[in-house]
Protein backbone atom coordinates (compact mmCIF):
# COMPACT_ATOMS: atom_id res chain seq x y z
CA UNK A 1 0.00 0.00 0.00
CA UNK A 2 1.29 3.44 -0.96
CA UNK A 3 0.13 6.55 0.90
CA UNK A 4 1.09 10.00 -0.33
CA UNK A 5 1.39 12.88 2.12
CA UNK A 6 0.72 16.37 0.77
CA UNK A 7 1.41 19.47 2.83
CA UNK A 8 -0.44 22.62 1.90
CA UNK A 9 2.41 24.74 3.21
CA UNK A 10 5.36 25.78 1.10
CA UNK A 11 7.56 26.80 4.07
CA UNK A 12 10.74 24.81 4.67
CA UNK A 13 10.01 24.58 8.41
CA UNK A 14 6.29 23.91 7.91
CA UNK A 15 4.36 22.58 10.89
CA UNK A 16 2.07 20.75 8.47
CA UNK A 17 5.01 18.98 6.88
CA UNK A 18 6.19 18.07 10.40
CA UNK A 19 2.69 16.77 11.12
CA UNK A 20 2.84 14.57 8.00
CA UNK A 21 6.23 13.21 9.04
CA UNK A 22 4.81 12.45 12.50
CA UNK A 23 1.96 10.60 10.79
CA UNK A 24 4.45 8.72 8.62
CA UNK A 25 6.03 7.25 11.74
CA UNK A 26 2.64 5.79 12.72
CA UNK A 27 2.07 3.79 9.53
CA UNK A 28 2.83 0.07 9.74
CA UNK A 29 6.06 -1.08 8.08
CA UNK A 30 4.17 -2.65 5.17
CA UNK A 31 2.78 0.76 4.15
CA UNK A 32 4.99 2.93 1.96
CA UNK A 33 4.51 6.56 3.03
CA UNK A 34 6.09 9.48 1.18
CA UNK A 35 5.68 13.23 1.53
CA UNK A 36 5.32 15.02 -1.82
CA UNK A 37 7.34 18.23 -1.69
CA UNK A 38 6.89 19.81 -5.12
CA UNK A 39 3.68 21.77 -4.58
CA UNK A 40 5.45 25.01 -5.48
CA UNK A 41 6.16 23.66 -9.00
CA UNK A 42 2.48 23.23 -9.89
CA UNK A 43 1.55 26.13 -12.20
CA UNK A 44 -1.67 28.11 -11.82
CA UNK A 45 -4.59 26.17 -13.25
CA UNK A 46 -5.66 27.41 -16.68
CA UNK A 47 -8.01 25.30 -18.74
CA UNK A 48 -6.19 26.49 -21.88
CA UNK A 49 -3.04 24.77 -20.57
CA UNK A 50 -4.87 21.58 -19.56
CA UNK A 51 -3.81 19.42 -22.48
CA UNK A 52 -2.18 16.04 -22.83
CA UNK A 53 0.41 16.24 -21.52
CA UNK A 54 -0.33 18.84 -18.88
CA UNK A 55 2.44 21.26 -17.85
CA UNK A 56 5.27 19.38 -16.14
CA UNK A 57 4.55 20.40 -12.53
CA UNK A 58 0.85 19.68 -12.89
CA UNK A 59 1.49 16.33 -14.57
CA UNK A 60 3.91 15.29 -11.83
CA UNK A 61 1.29 16.12 -9.22
CA UNK A 62 -1.40 14.18 -11.07
CA UNK A 63 0.95 11.22 -11.47
CA UNK A 64 1.93 11.25 -7.79
CA UNK A 65 -1.71 11.26 -6.70
CA UNK A 66 -2.67 8.61 -9.28
CA UNK A 67 0.21 6.38 -8.14
CA UNK A 68 -0.89 6.42 -4.51
CA UNK A 69 -3.49 4.14 -3.00
CA UNK A 70 -4.50 6.89 -0.54
CA UNK A 71 -3.59 10.49 0.22
CA UNK A 72 -3.10 12.24 3.56
CA UNK A 73 -3.39 16.03 3.30
CA UNK A 74 -2.10 18.41 5.97
CA UNK A 75 -3.29 21.98 5.60
CA UNK A 76 -2.49 25.24 7.28
CA UNK A 77 -5.18 27.91 7.40
CA UNK A 78 -4.77 31.10 5.40
CA UNK A 79 -7.51 33.69 5.84
CA UNK A 80 -9.84 31.06 7.29
CA UNK A 81 -9.47 28.74 4.31
CA UNK A 82 -7.23 26.45 2.26
CA UNK A 83 -3.94 27.86 0.95
CA UNK A 84 -4.23 28.86 -2.70
CA UNK A 85 -1.37 26.68 -3.91
CA UNK A 86 -2.95 23.55 -2.40
CA UNK A 87 -6.37 24.34 -3.87
CA UNK A 88 -4.70 25.03 -7.23
CA UNK A 89 -2.96 21.63 -7.23
CA UNK A 90 -6.23 19.90 -6.40
CA UNK A 91 -7.85 21.75 -9.30
CA UNK A 92 -5.22 20.20 -11.61
CA UNK A 93 -5.69 16.73 -10.11
CA UNK A 94 -9.48 16.95 -10.38
CA UNK A 95 -9.62 17.01 -14.17
CA UNK A 96 -11.16 15.44 -16.07
CA UNK A 97 -13.80 14.98 -13.38
CA UNK A 98 -15.01 11.52 -14.41
CA UNK A 99 -11.54 9.94 -14.47
CA UNK A 100 -9.43 12.24 -12.30
CA UNK A 101 -6.58 11.04 -10.07
CA UNK A 102 -8.61 11.65 -6.89
CA UNK A 103 -11.80 9.88 -8.03
CA UNK A 104 -12.77 7.21 -5.47
CA UNK A 105 -9.37 7.54 -3.77
CA UNK A 106 -9.40 7.40 0.04
CA UNK A 107 -8.13 10.70 1.46
CA UNK A 108 -7.81 12.13 4.95
CA UNK A 109 -7.30 15.71 6.11
CA UNK A 110 -5.36 16.96 9.12
CA UNK A 111 -3.95 20.38 9.91
CA UNK A 112 -1.79 22.60 12.04
CA UNK A 113 -1.64 26.32 12.63
CA UNK A 114 -0.02 28.74 15.02
CA UNK A 115 -3.49 29.93 16.06
CA UNK A 116 -5.50 28.19 18.72
CA UNK A 117 -7.91 26.28 16.46
CA UNK A 118 -5.49 24.16 14.41
CA UNK A 119 -6.80 25.03 10.95
CA UNK A 120 -10.27 23.56 11.53
CA UNK A 121 -11.93 25.85 8.99
CA UNK A 122 -9.33 25.06 6.34
CA UNK A 123 -9.73 21.35 7.07
CA UNK A 124 -13.51 21.61 6.60
CA UNK A 125 -13.05 23.53 3.34
CA UNK A 126 -10.51 21.02 2.07
CA UNK A 127 -12.80 18.09 2.86
CA UNK A 128 -15.56 19.82 0.87
CA UNK A 129 -13.26 20.43 -2.11
CA UNK A 130 -11.95 16.85 -2.06
CA UNK A 131 -15.49 15.43 -1.88
CA UNK A 132 -16.40 17.54 -4.92
CA UNK A 133 -13.56 15.91 -6.88
CA UNK A 134 -15.01 12.47 -6.15
CA UNK A 135 -12.43 11.51 -3.53
CA UNK A 136 -13.56 9.30 -0.63
CA UNK A 137 -12.95 11.56 2.36
CA UNK A 138 -12.49 9.48 5.51
CA UNK A 139 -13.70 10.49 8.95
CA UNK A 140 -11.32 11.90 11.51
CA UNK A 141 -9.66 15.17 12.33
CA UNK A 142 -6.44 16.33 13.88
CA UNK A 143 -6.34 20.03 14.69
CA UNK A 144 -2.92 21.07 15.99
CA UNK A 145 -3.36 24.54 17.45
CA UNK A 146 -0.38 26.57 18.67
CA UNK A 147 1.73 24.32 16.46
CA UNK A 148 4.94 26.14 17.36
CA UNK A 149 4.64 24.58 20.85
CA UNK A 150 3.54 21.08 19.82
CA UNK A 151 6.70 19.59 18.27
CA UNK A 152 10.07 18.79 19.79
CA UNK A 153 13.42 19.40 18.06
CA UNK A 154 13.14 16.09 16.14
CA UNK A 155 9.67 16.94 14.82
CA UNK A 156 7.78 14.61 17.15
CA UNK A 157 4.38 15.66 18.43
CA UNK A 158 4.66 16.27 22.17
CA UNK A 159 0.94 16.10 22.98
CA UNK A 160 -0.17 12.48 23.53
CA UNK A 161 -3.81 13.33 22.79
CA UNK A 162 -2.79 14.65 19.37
CA UNK A 163 -0.65 11.56 18.75
CA UNK A 164 -3.68 9.37 19.54
CA UNK A 165 -5.89 11.41 17.20
CA UNK A 166 -3.27 11.20 14.45
CA UNK A 167 -2.94 7.46 14.94
CA UNK A 168 -6.72 7.08 14.65
CA UNK A 169 -6.75 9.00 11.35
CA UNK A 170 -3.87 6.86 10.04
CA UNK A 171 -5.67 3.63 11.01
CA UNK A 172 -8.94 4.83 9.49
CA UNK A 173 -7.22 5.75 6.22
CA UNK A 174 -5.56 2.32 6.05
CA UNK A 175 -8.87 0.57 6.77
CA UNK A 176 -10.61 2.56 4.02
CA UNK A 177 -7.81 1.86 1.56
CA UNK A 178 -7.55 -1.92 2.04
CA UNK A 179 -10.99 -2.70 0.52
CA UNK A 180 -10.14 -0.59 -2.54
CA UNK A 181 -6.90 -2.55 -3.05
CA UNK A 182 -8.68 -5.90 -2.76
CA UNK A 183 -11.33 -4.82 -5.29
CA UNK A 184 -8.72 -3.59 -7.77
Amino acid sequence: MRVLGISGSLRDASYNTQLLRAAGRLFPSDVEFAVWDRLKAVPPYDEDDDRNPAPEGAQRFRDAVAGADAVLFATPEYNSSVPGQLKNAIDWASRPLATNALRNKPVAVIGASTGMFGAVWAQAELRKVLAATGARVVEGEVAVGHAQTRFDEEGNLTDENLVEQLDEVVRTLIAETAPVQVAA
